[in-house]
């Protein structure tokens, strides 16, 4: 006895029905996307949402060409050190000298420059060449001298506090040359056809446009031939597109003012420097190592002293370039300058994505949280919130990026 089986085809959809099931299907997919790489992308959207609710608070005060402007200006050597202060984090140690350092090196700038009258380039070479000194015998000490860098940083932070002391003699000191200023707060020149914008700002905001979508294809070909897991296509087109509209949107809003600053140029230099760095160079995937877990990386052979003394040399070196910023921007070096700077950077790289236990962390992260903070200081400040309030509000984004962090490693863990 046979039984016939008739395939039978599905029935049709009704209208719209498949437009919808796209929908839905792109909706999961994003959503996925985002749960897996919530570390990566969580920082990003909640800087986005502040700047929303900050936007619509200020009544459009906020987003004024001139506002984001000085928004940079006013951020840039926290910037500059959360960058260098993510390495220190990710190789596992802290560095609580930074703030002093900073001061101590704007001291040695104005020595320099206006006590002495050195020419305010070789100036700047010197006091860069400083802040490498500096950051070289910390982490002498840390690496080859096993002192927790916790205090080794904090001898540091009183050295250098007591040595700024000592140079100024308690005084502010100033003002610097000009051409330094215009590092701090100078602007690109303007060139080409009167447009109405800034023509190279434009043309450089374009070129990042570029870079970054190049780069983005460039590394997810690399992880597909390494069979690494990549977020779904349609999820990296929606990466890609925010990105180019948060770029353009920056590029649009400082073209219609004076242009970029120069020290966005610096910080965009650093930015696309460490981040190659920690990608793709050697030493940034040893970094990587010693902060994720010592003992194998001892084992796979990486000089893990090597590396913890490079790591603290640069952040020196970064310390004393924004200690030159700030000190330029200020036109004066103040005994009091650089307070609760290593607190800024270290929170900046908190919010920005780094563990506590290290190994993990990029150096756009720390852009990322150190421009929350900014916006969070400055959209408070327009919105008249007091300076109190502003630190417990600053203290519970701190806290509730750390807590986040915690809970991502336990949902991860089970």
């Amino acid at each position: 006895m046979s039984t016939d089986v008739t395939a039978k085809s599905p029935a049709p959809a009704p209208p719209g029905k498949s437009a919808q099931g796209g929908a839905d299907g792109l909706l999961q997919l994003v959503l996925a996307g985002l749960r897996r790489n919530m570390r990566q992308y969580g920082m990003l959207i909640a800087l986005g949402l502040i700047v929303v609710l900050f936007a619509v608070w200020t009544e459009g005060d906020l987003l004024l060409p001139r506002n984001v402007s000085n928004l940079v200006l006013q951020n840039s050597y926290i910037l500059i050190l959360a960058i260098g202060m993510m390495l220190v984090i990710i190789a596992g140690h802290i560095d609580l000298s930074v703030g002093s350092l900073t001061a101590f090196i704007g001291s040695m700038a104005a020595v320099f420059m206006v006590k002495n009258d050195l020419p305010w380039p070789v100036a700047v070479i010197l006091c860069l060449a400083m802040g490498a000194l500096a950051g070289a015998a910390q982490g002498f000490f840390i690496a080859y001298g096993g002192i927790p860098s916790f205090i080794v940083t904090l001898a540091g932070m009183l050295i250098f506090r007591g040595l700024t002391e000592i140079f100024l003699e308690g005084q502010t000191l100033g003002p610097f040359p000009e051409g330094l200023q215009k590092v701090a707060n100078g602007f690109l020149p303007e060139v080409g056809p009167d447009t109405n914008y800034h023509n190279l700002t434009l043309l450089l905001g374009f070129a990042m446009v570029a870079f970054v979508v190049f780069q983005e294809f460039r590394d997810r070909r690399r992880q597909q031939e390494f069979h690494l897991d990549v977020p779904p296509f349609n999820l990296f087109l929606l990466k890609l597109v925010a990105l180019a509209a948060a770029i353009l949107t920056l590029t649009m809003l400082l073209a219609s003012y004076k242009g970029a600053p120069i020290v966005l140029l610096i910080l965009g230099v650093l930015l696309v420097g460490f981040g190659y760095v920690m990608r793709n160079a050697i030493i940034g995937r040893h970094i990587y190592a010693i902060g994720g877990n010592l003992p194998a990386a001892k084992l796979s052979g990486v000089k893990d002293k090597k590396v913890t003394f490079l790591v603290f040399l640069n952040m020196g070196m970064l310390a004393a370039l924004a200690g030159l910023v700030f000190a330029a921007r200020f036109n004066a070096a103040s005994p009091k300058a650089g307070l609760n700077f290593e607190l800024e950077a270290i929170a900046a790289s908190f919010i920005g994505g780094a563990s506590m236990s290290g190994g993990v962390g990029t150096v756009l992260g720390a852009i990322i949280g150190g421009l929350v903070l900014g916006v969070l200081n400055n959209g408070m400040n327009l919105v008249g919130i007091g300076t109190d309030w502003q630190q417990v509000i600053k203290g519970l984004v701190l806290l509730a990026a750390v807590g986040f962090d915690v809970w991502n490693k336990r949902k991860v863990g089970s």
